[in-house]
């Protein structure tokens, strides 16, 4: 059994059946509905679009605050007070849930707190990974495990494809002059998590159907890839032939294995419905 116990975020968008399988611990970030705030995924992400449809307006997404950690972590420890607690966290230059954690971690010697540089399925995956070596080396010394976490830090690649620009304009995103040109000349620009920013990396025509496995075939190539697994995520409702058409290129690129992650509450807020990405560690 493994010496440690893993602690990420809802934003991390883990899905159950890793969280469960690997007692990962979940911490809340927050989504504000004009006046109230809520819990994220306490509720359905439907809920994120009906309400900009409602308003015009977007909810507002918050960290996780010190006293979420404090709960989380003094249950960890109350349950299992030999083993050490590893929080990977979303990235610290998005979100103020790093820094959250190290405050709520203060003087109690038995909490590591990590940067992952990553948000949504790009945290996910990382977590998994982790979790996945933790199982294959139940001796692992701390400072293997922070020099084990930080190489996969350095490897991971996460890009994706907003589902509508709308979106990113009403977050404050993109300017109204960027995102009527987008429209008139149907681009979608492809947003790269490089060092932990939301960065703008190039720019697609047309259609997700379209888009979708250009950006499988250019971030394959770009950043070399492992072949094993290729992690994609997406937000709403995923296309059918979106799915079938991703999987088809997957494959076609020499990928074994396929993972699909459904983006939660926190970046289908600034993403909108119908996003798609794309995960992968360099080799």
């Amino acid at each position: 059994m493994s010496k440690y116990i893993l602690v990420a975020e809802t934003g991390a968008d883990l899905p159950k059946d890793i969280v469960d399988k690997y007692q990962i611990k979940i911490v809340p970030m927050h989504v504000s509905f004009g006046t109230e705030t809520k819990d994220d995924m306490t509720f359905p992400v439907s809920d994120v679009f009906e309400f900009y449809k409602k308003t015009g307006t977007l909810p507002k997404t918050s960290g996780s605050t010190p006293s979420d950690f404090e709960v989380v972590f003094d249950e960890i420890h109350h349950e299992f007070p030999d083993k050490h607690i590893l929080h990977l966290a979303y990235s610290a230059i998005t979100t103020c849930s790093y820094q959250s954690a190290v405050i709520a971690s203060e003087n109690k010697d038995y909490i590591t707190s990590i940067d992952t540089k990553c948000v949504s399925a790009g945290q996910a995956y990382l977590v998994l990974t982790v979790a996945e070596w933790l199982e294959n080396n139940l001796n692992a010394s701390l400072e293997e495990v922070k020099t084990k976490v930080n190489e996969l830090i350095s490897k991971i690649h996460m890009g994706f494809i907003p589902g509508d620009l709308v979106y990113l304009k009403a977050g404050g995103r993109v300017s109204n002059a960027a995102y009527l040109g987008a429209k008139i000349l149907n681009l979608s620009p492809v947003i790269e998590i490089i060092d932990g920013k939301l960065v703008s990396s190039k720019k697609y025509r047309g259609s997700m159907l379209t888009t979708g496995p250009k950006l499988i075939k250019d971030f394959a190539i770009e950043h070399k890839l492992e072949k094993n697994r290729l992690v994609f995520v997406y937000s709403g409702e995923l296309n059918s032939e979106l799915k079938e058409k991703a999987e088809k290129t997957a494959s076609e690129c020499g990928f074994l294995n396929c993972m699909w992650i459904s983006a939660g509450c926190v970046v289908s807020t600034h993403s909108g419905p119908g996003a798609f990405g794309v995960i992968g560690f360099t080799e």
